[in-house]
């Protein structure tokens, strides 16, 4: 029984210089935090962590950015994992759409873009997609319009003769820290675009895509941890990660994967269109990695989700390319 107070004495003495421990760590951790924050750079050529004080009226364009969208990724180098294919992107003028068509080009697909309004960000996606050694199309029209849904399949068929990948990538976002502020134009605008276009886009799709094919769905971290200023955004991208997992159960019997990309944040017009200037100049900061994405740094992932020859035994999944965790 004696021992019993000792060993006691003894684990609290241990406790004690654990903590002695932790306490030097903390009393010089000022410095090391600084160090800590500095954003991380891991890539082939560095990318910004610090933007300018920003706004766009939307759709926000991609020419109008500072700095520019990185989106060329010269350090991609295909090997015609989706050679002979045909892909259809929504919201591909910009953005990751724009990435992903570059990259897709680059492993052999011809792609079809769709775009609301933003003709001369859609002029360049095309000219990169036909200077990767594809060929493209425009479409102009709204994903939230079934009828133009229909159209945009159709007239990719059309021109192609087919359609293998069908990337839903179109967004509206637009911020609002109360329930009470959002308006139902607010609130259907968001829904419309997030989730009816999906749907719409999906549902033409399919009769079109034989086995082997995909459906690749443009998610959001906001979907997984939800977020206070973007309610109704958060709502769809969760549905949307839903809707993924959902029809990749309806469509294994044709042989159609479809998986979603679930995004952080990335430097797109998508965000200072939504955010105010003050609010853009830190955009991103709050990641693990203490900086935003460049679209080229998520496009790859769509190329390994849209090849047969990456991911045919994948289905149903929503893969996370958000920067890291435990910001």
């Amino acid at each position: 029984m004696a021992s019993k107070p000792k060993q006691a004495k003894e684990t609290a003495e241990e406790g004690r210089r654990v903590q002695a421990g932790v306490d030097v760590v903390d009393e010089t951790s000022s410095s090391k935090s600084e160090n800590a924050k500095a954003p991380m750079q891991a890539g082939v050529r560095e990318y910004p962590s610090e933007f300018p004080a920003q706004h766009q009226r939307k759709s926000g364009s991609e020419e109008l950015l500072e700095p520019k969208p990185m989106f060329e990724a010269p350090g991609y180098k295909g090997s015609q994992k989706l050679k002979n294919m045909v892909a259809l992107i929504t919201g591909g003028d910009s953005g990751i759409g724009r990435a992903v068509a570059v990259l897709f080009a680059r492993e052999g697909a011809d792609v079809a873009i769709c775009f609301l309004e933003e003709k001369d960000d859609a002029a360049v996606t095309k000219a990169a997609v036909e200077k990767g050694g594809a060929r493209c199309i425009l479409i102009q029209g709204d994903v939230s319009n079934s009828d133009f849904c229909k159209a945009a399949v159709e007239k990719t068929v059309a021109d192609f003769g087919k359609l293998d990948v069908l990337v839903n990538n179109a967004a509206f976002q637009e911020h609002t820290s109360d329930i009470m502020d959002l308006t139902d134009e607010h609130f259907d605008r968001t829904l419309k675009t997030n989730l009816y276009g999906y749907f719409y886009m999906a549902r033409a799709a399919i009769p079109h895509i034989k086995p082997g094919g995909s459906i690749v769905m443009t998610g959001s971290v906001t979907g997984i941890e939800g977020s206070k200023e973007l309610l109704d955004y958060s709502m769809t991208k969760g549905g949307i990660h839903a809707f993924t997992r959902s029809l990749s159960s309806q469509l294994i019997d044709k042989g159609i994967r479809v998986n979603a990309v679930v995004p952080g944040p990335v430097w797109t017009p998508l965000n200072p269109a939504d955010r105010p200037a003050e609010d853009v100049a830190k955009f991103g900061t709050t990641s693990a990695m203490h900086r935003a994405a460049q679209p080229e740094e998520i496009a790859p992932a769509f190329v390994f989700m849209a090849a047969p020859c990456c991911s045919s035994y994948i289905t149903g999944e929503i893969l996370p390319v958000i920067g890291g965790y435990g910001a």
